[in-house]
């Protein structure tokens, strides 16, 4: 597991399948996305690498219900007291009363599905507050959701525009540049959430896999999303 700056306020952390990322404000900080199950450890040591304190985690928020991404939520939230947000429409399955939806998979998406299905199964987790698009999360100087469906139904961007980053969750990655993300349960209806990102054109761009975008990211963002 790596810690990386990426901005004064902004680090990004690795899990090679997933990353999440931390967000530090004067007093708080703030995880977008929490790893998988089994990496609280690793994610709570990273913090401490990075010259913070670990304790001052006031909130974890959850993009999606997808596994990489919500396993290591609890387990951090009750070591550090933080509160666990996530949109309305996914929290039934992160806290484990629904199903994970199914993907609409391409033929090429397939083998890397299966890669994906390593990381193990995300334990039922509680969510605190469930949030709706346009809501307003009290970091980052005025951080907003944005509800993104399609990648899952409950899907959501956070965007702080006072500092022009976008954190995208997996409705958008930035592996062979900025690109359409993958394994989405309507992929039309994820296209679309896109298309609303890219008109936040952000300075930022924070997606689920890849590395984050910080040059000519509003253009590139763009025209990926034609």
């Amino acid at each position: 597991m790596e810690i990386t700056q990426v901005a004064p306020r902004l680090h990004l952390l690795d899990y090679s399948i997933g990353q999440a990322y931390l967000w530090r404000d004067e007093e708080e900080l703030t995880l977008i996305d929490a790893g998988w199950a089994g990496s609280a450890d690793a994610t709570t040591e990273a913090i401490r690498a990075a010259g913070l304190d670990p304790d001052r985690l006031q909130r974890i928020v959850l993009t999606h219900c997808h596994g990489d991404h919500v396993g290591g939520a609890q387990e951090l939230a009750d070591r550090h007291g933080a509160e666990i947000l996530a949109h309305r429409l996914d929290a039934p399955v992160i806290r484990g009363e629904a199903p994970v939806p199914e993907p609409d998979l391409l033929d090429w998406e397939l083998p890397l599905y299966e890669h994906g299905l390593t990381v193990p199964a995300a334990p039922p987790t509680r969510v605190d507050r469930e949030v709706e698009d346009g809501e307003e999360l009290g970091f980052g100087d005025g951080a907003v959701v944005v509800h993104t469906p399609g990648h899952t139904p409950g899907s959501l961007a956070v965007h702080l525009p006072s500092h022009g980053v976008l954190f995208t969750g997996d409705t958008v990655a930035s592996v062979q540049g900025v690109m359409f993300g993958v394994f989405h349960v309507d992929r039309d209806q994820a296209m679309e959430s896109m298309r609303r990102l890219a008109k936040l054109a952000p300075s930022v761009l924070c997606c689920g896999h890849g590395a984050p975008v910080t040059e000519g990211t509003a253009a590139r963002f763009a025209a990926a999303a034609g």
